[in-house]
Order: structure tokens, then C-alpha cells, then sequence
């Protein structure tokens, strides 16, 4: 494995590891709405943005032009507000594993889609990869039906079923468009790109404003606001700041379908998370899913190296 692309896998591991705490978040506040979560998230990640880009604005805003600002709008749209709505209901009406583990099939779509890039691996070497992917995914889902089988009503648990695929779909499109805007403009820097869409976001999330907090509905007391507003912060900084830009730079350095293979460590971490929160081991069968997932990975990675690397490997 080449420098570049050791770089791009090690900031694929680091951002699935912060975005992992998105799917705690619905759990952790699960008296507010889903899109009372996503207004209160990408509100503050539009201001911090805002805030970081300020002492250069002058300069950066000449390098934006109106498709840019176009293409932050969908990208923000699809891969924030959207996503993030349907994540929290699935999450919230299905549960954190069930969720986790749809969302996970994000690498196998993102994959499929990037089969005809440029510089893309044959899918007949990526589909032992794959096929690992889908049995811990597979394995993971069994074992949550299993353990959430009486959780909450046959309707609701699969209207949040029906939420985590739309999740899982709204995803992979902004992963694709996010790829191919980074590789138009190679003179923005993934943090710059991660910024703007911070900016594009919190303007979005305004418009859920009046539906999130001015219509009448459940009432909280001022400690449920305080924790709502200091774990919306958290998870801005933590997944959308910080996750963004490790993503951004993943992507910049690893073909689109290695791309896909990393946001299976999303999934990863929302398990490992999750356990934490609910305080309690793996079982047997989550430790298989978790070993054929990663192992999935290792061997997409493996695929992806050059041919003199390989044979350097092997003599």
C-alpha cells in the first residue's frame, strides 16, 4: 500500500470513528424529534463553519462560484439534513443496531456504483470483499432482530426500517457526488470543501427552524434543552467538523471504490458505541459480523494495491 493511499485508509478509519457517535445521539435524546436533533446539529455546524471561515472569506468566496454553491446545496441536503432525519427515525423507531446495520450496506452500494470509475477494480477481485461485507451485515441484522423483536409496534418498527434504507441511499448519493466534486476542485482542501458544506447546512437547517422548535408540541424542561443543546454541539464538532474532514481527505486519496469499503467503520463504531451505551459485551454472533466486516475491508484494500507493491509483498 502506497503512502497516499495508507493516508486515505487512516482517515476513512478516523472519520467512521467519529461519525460513529451519530447513531448514539438519537438514543441519548430520544424525547426529541428527529428533526428537532437534525435542526439543533447542523445549526451549530453552520455557525462553527461560519466562524472558521471568517478571518478568509474575502479570499475563498472569489474561488466559489455559483455551481459550487449549487453543488454544497445537494451535497448538504443529501448527506446531512435528509440522511440525518431518516437516521434518527430509524434509529429512534427501529433501534441502534438495526440501523447500524442497513446504513452498513453503504459500502456495498457505493462499490457497485464506482465499479465503472476510473482506476477502479474489476468487480470479480472485489467480490469476495463484498460478499464478507454482506454476511456481517447479514449476521448483525439477525442478531438485532433477534434482540429488538418486541421493541415498540410492527408498524412503527418498520416504518423505522423503511427510514434506515432511505438512509442508506441518501448516503451513498452524497458520498458519490462528494467524491467527484473533490476531484473538480483539487485546489480546495478537504477541510475548505467540509466547511462550505458546513455553511450550505446551517442555512438548510434554518428552514427546519419553525417545524423544529416554534410549532407547539411535547414540552421539556430547561435541563432536557441544556443537555439537547450541549450533545447537538458535540456531535457538530465531533462528526461534522472533525468527521467531515477526515473524510474529505480519505476520499481525496483513495479510489471511490475503496471510498465505499471505508464507511463500513462507521457502522463498526456505532456498534462498539452502542455496546458502551447499553453496557454490555458483544455476543458471539456480533463478534463474527464485526471480524468478516473489517476482514471485508482488509481484503478490498488488499485488492487496491498496486501491482509492483505486491510482488515486492510476495518476493
Amino acid at each position: 500500500m502506497n503512502r497516499s493511499m495508507g493516508v486515505g485508509v487512516a482517515n476513512g478509519i478516523a472519520a467512521g470513528a467519529l461519525w460513529g457517535v451519530v447513531f448514539l445521539a438519537p438514543a441519548m435524546l430520544s424525547q426529541f424529534s428527529a428533526v428537532q436533533l437534525s435542526a439543533g446539529r447542523y445549526l451549530v455546524y453552520g455557525l462553527i463553519a461560519v466562524a472558521l471561515l471568517a478571518p478568509r472569506w474575502r479570499e475563498l468566496r472569489t474561488r466559489i462560484g455559483m455551481a459550487e454553491w449549487r453543488g454544497l446545496l445537494w451535497l448538504s441536503l443529501a448527506g446531512n439534513l435528509v440522511y440525518f432525519v431518516l437516521l434518527a427515525n430509524a434509529v429512534q423507531w427501529a433501534g441502534g443496531a438495526a440501523a447500524s446495520l442497513i446504513v452498513g450496506l453503504i459500502p456495498v452500494v457505493v462499490t457497485l456504483a464506482g465499479v465503472r470509475e476510473a482506476g477502479a477494480v474489476p468487480l470479480r477481485r472485489l467480490a469476495p470483499a463484498l460478499l464478507l461485507c454482506l454476511l456481517g451485515v447479514g449476521l448483525v441484522g439477525y442478531e438485532a432482530l433477534l434482540a429488538e423483536h418486541a421493541a415498540g409496534s410492527t408498524g412503527r418498527r418498520l416504518l423505522g426500517l423503511l427510514c434506515a434504507v432511505g438512509a442508506l441511499l441518501s448516503w451513498a448519493v452524497y458520498s458519490i457526488g462528494n467524491s467527484r466534486w473533490l476531484a473538480r476542485r483539487p485546489d480546495l482542501s478537504g477541510h475548505d470543501w467540509s466547511l462550505l458544506t458546513g455553511v450550505a447546512t446551517g442555512g438548510l437547517a434554518l428552514l427546519l427552524v419553525p417545524s423544529a422548535f416554534l410549532v407547539s408540541g411535547p414540552s421539556h424542561p430547561a435541563t432536557d434543552w441544556g443537555g439537547f443543546w450541549l450533545i447537538s454541539a458535540g456531535v457538530a464538532v465531533v462528526a461534522s467538523v472533525l468527521g467531515n474532514a477526515c473524510w474529505n481527505r480519505a476520499s481525496r486519496n483513495l479510489p471511490l471504490t475503496l471510498t465505499g469499503q471505508m464507511i463500513v467503520f462507521e457502522t463498526l463504531f456505532a456498534l462498539l458505541y452502542g455496546f458502551a451505551w447499553q453496557r454490555r459485551w458483544p455476543s458471539t454472533i456480533e463478534v463474527v459480523a464485526i471480524v468478516c466486516l473489517v476482514s471485508g475491508v482488509l481484503m478490498c484494500a488488499h485488492a487496491h494495491r498496486p501491482p509492483r507493491a505486491v510482488a515486492e509483498h510476495v518476493g
